[in-house]
């Protein structure tokens, strides 16, 4: 591996106007060169298009068609991919700010994995401050066993180690195609900065409850029943008294 890696950045969106064109700039403006951009349009008829051939010069592959949802669609991106490693930065996330990439590169040389912190944004685009999972210290396939600890906008994974995403999963095949990586990686490189800002309100939002019955398929597929079910305890407990706290801090 060169100290120049080749980056997939992949970009999904449909009927996102508002929203689009701050992901784009967060990619295109990069002070790293070295970036493969691939957008995934899903035929989109409000405006987002036009917004996207604005910087069509920037843009390595723009397809426009109508897809069969999120991972499809994310799928489609990964098969145009040639870079070395790739990162999903889908509609109304970003890049954290234009030199993260050089940094995250600069941390250290051929990791299988790096990743970072991700700052949440609400649809305003007023921050939220970290996200409630702090990235861990150490990245290992046990650091998600208490729910998504690095989210999928904050981990650049080596094309090698990647895979399609399962679309037996609607809403959390992020979650798996992580693990996955995690799973067969040899060297995970944590960078210890910001590397994304996260837009919240997503579909696994909308659908929460069908997005947690699909999660907790995922994880016992990769722990096992009976420990996901012990995890699970514990999740519902750091969540009471998360909520408690924090409606005490407020009254």
């Amino acid at each position: 591996m060169t100290s120049n890696p080749t980056l997939s950045v992949i970009t999904i969106v449909y009927n996102n106007v508002r929203d689009i064109e701050r992901t784009i700039l967060s990619v295109v403006n990069q002070s790293y060169s070295n970036i493969e951009y691939i957008i995934i349009d899903g035929g989109s008829t409000d405006g987002t298009l036009e917004i996207i051939r604005r910087h069509q010069t920037k843009i390595s592959v723009l397809i426009s068609e109508k897809d069969a949802g999120i991972y499809d669609a994310m799928n489609k991106g990964l098969s145009k991919a040639s870079g070395d490693y790739v990162l999903f930065m889908n509609s109304g996330d970003e890049i954290y700010a234009l030199d993260t990439v050089q940094k995250v590169f600069d941390t250290e040389l051929d990791a299988d994995i790096y990743y970072g912190e991700t700052e949440m944004f609400d649809e305003n685009w007023n921050s939220l401050g970290q996200r409630r999972h702090k990235a861990p210290e150490k990245l290992t396939l046990k650091s998600f066993k208490y729910g998504m600890s690095v989210s999928h906008q904050a981990i650049y994974v080596k094309r090698s180690l990647s895979r399609p995403f399962n679309s037996a999963y609607c809403l959390s095949s992020d979650i798996d195609w992580v693990l996955h990586a995690i799973r067969n990686a040899k060297r995970i490189v944590n960078t210890r900065i910001y590397v994304a800002k996260y837009l919240v309100g997503g579909m696994s939002k909308k659908k929460h409850r069908e997005s947690l019955m699909e999660r907790f398929r995922i994880f016992s597929e990769y722990y096992g029943l009976v420990p996901n079910l012990i995890n699970h305890m514990v999740i519902a407990g750091r969540l009471a008294f998360y909520y408690l706290k924090n409606r005490k801090t407020n009254d």
